[in-house]
């Protein structure tokens, strides 16, 4: 009973206070890193192999191949550019986020026609998004209503989801700035339900992916080293360019 009164002496402390900030601090960098790491690579959703499904491939295991360079490329370079950028140049200390911040960054080192061409860009992703997610869902919503509930045409169907498709559209492009945070929360809260029964799906059909990869390496590990071999070849021409660059140039200025 005596300690009692310690607990409620340290619980209000300062160094509590430390504590809980430093833990708030920690969770919301998560929170928010995979939040926009989803909407980056979408690694995880189960939305890409709707895309994957129509392309023509001699191996599933070469469009999973595709899948894993999609994310790294997009994450690990994509992104990893982009923040270099923002710490180098100072941007981080303006407060500003999301896209304003990336056009700050490369305006300050390219001048304005770094936004004018960060600014295009950026309507022609969330234009190809929209066409994207419209094809996810419209492929998914026929799927249901025709295949499994059979209750409408496929015609018909794909006319209702654009019906349902379009006006959250203009909403969102209207009020977009007024509710920016919820339209954010939703979004993220759509992406997590989509996410969990993916990820459950992704554990079950583990062994399966572990089985068509090995018949993957069993199948094509002649092709793997003679592409390895190739790059190899190709590297050392290159430094053999490379040395008779130099020693053209050591000539060249010995002449001098």
């Amino acid at each position: 009973m005596r300690d009692y009164p310690r607990i409620f002496h340290d619980a209000f402390s300062g160094t509590a206070a430390v504590g809980g900030f430093a833990g708030a601090s920690v969770f919301f960098a998560i929170r928010y890193g995979f939040a926009r790491g989803l909407f980056s690579n979408e690694a995880g959703l189960g939305s890409a192999p709707l895309a994957y499904a129509y392309a023509e491939s001699d191996h599933p295991g070469r469009q999973g191949f595709y899948g894993i360079f999609e994310v790294f490329w997009d994450t690990i370079v994509i992104c990893t550019i982009t923040g270099i950028a923002v710490v180098v140049t100072g941007a981080w200390t303006t407060g500003y986020s999301s896209t304003q911040l990336a056009m700050e960054a490369f305006t300050r080192t390219y001048g304005v026609w770094a936004a004018i061409f960060l600014g295009v860009a950026l309507m022609l992703f969330a234009y190809t998004t929209i066409l994207t997610w419209s094809f996810y869902g419209e492929n998914t919503f026929i799927y249901f209503m025709c295949e499994k509930a059979k209750i409408m045409s496929p015609k018909v169907a794909s006319y209702l989801y654009r019906l349902i498709w379009l006006p959250p559209l203009v909403l969102a492009a209207v009020l977009g700035r007024e509710y920016l945070g919820a339209l954010w929360d939703l979004a993220d809260t759509l992406n997590g339900l989509m996410a969990i029964p993916n990820l459950i799906a992704i554990v079950v059909l583990a062994p399966v992916a572990v089985k068509l990869l090995k018949d993957f390496y069993s199948r094509y590990l002649a092709e793997i080293s003679e592409a390895i071999a190739a790059n190899k070849g190709i590297a050392r021409g290159l430094s053999a360019s490379l040395l008779l660059a130099k020693h053209a140039w050591l000539t060249l200025s010995k002449r001098k």
